[in-house]
């Protein structure tokens, strides 16, 4: 992980956990809508309720407490937007953990140096161990250095995922192709003044925005 996203988890991490949830991923990059920082959160792995989804109220809460800490620690120095989401069917994983917790499940992994002149794995995962995840790919077995790791998704088993979803009713949530995942919500900071992190709060559920009426202007 680049160091500047490994200080953001490093700063975020105990805020996430303080309100009963797993930190599984951090993302930041300069997007059309401009820089935005991206915290995926979840209920911990045989945590109580760890089945049930993380909701907007959730994410709204994590981003009131990790958006005041990046207030007070200013080490983002531009404008930019947070937004803590909720990990969805193409789950991030990043740690050795989080391979662990879902092996046998499919997955999409792009390393930074590479294994064997690849970076792009797709393929199904078989353990994760000494920092390594082992993955089923094209006929093998590849051993790939987790701290090599750019980027690393699950792969939605979509026909599982409908047969879940038979007996759900238009507007029950389940996702559809080209629709909003059942369990993707986010809440995002508004853009600031210069120099400073955003800090007014609006909730977003699948792909519709809708204010809340927990907003703070910007310092």
């Amino acid at each position: 992980m680049r160091k500047d996203l490994q200080d953001l988890w490093t700063l975020a991490e105990p805020y996430v956990r303080d309100a009963g949830f797993d930190l599984i991923e951090v993302q930041y990059a300069r997007e059309q809508r401009g820089a935005v920082l991206r915290l995926f959160i979840d209920r911990p792995a045989g945590s109580p309720g760890d089945q049930t989804l993380v909701g907007v109220d959730d994410c709204e809460r994590v981003s009131r407490d990790v958006s005041a800490a990046l207030d007070v620690a200013d080490n983002i120095a531009h404008t930019y937007l947070l937004e803590v989401s909720s990990p969805g069917l193409d789950r991030p994983l990043r740690r050795e953990r989080d391979f662990a917790r879902f092996v046998g499940e499919s997955a999409r992994v792009r390393l930074e140096a590479g294994v064997e002149g690849r970076r792009n794995f797709s393929g199904t995962i078989r353990g994760a161990k000494d920092g390594h995840v082992e993955i089923a790919c094209d006929g093998r077995s590849y051993d790939l250095p987790i701290d090599d790791i750019v980027r690393a998704n699950l792969i939605p088993d979509w026909d599982r995922e409908f047969a879940r979803a038979g007996e759900a009713q238009p507007g029950s949530g389940s996702r559809t192709p080209g629709g909003a995942k059942p369990n993707d919500k986010s809440v995002l900071g508004r853009p600031g003044v210069p120099s400073k992190p955003a800090s007014k709060l609006a909730s977003k559920l699948a792909s519709k925005k809708t204010p809340t009426s927990n907003n703070r202007s910007a310092s």
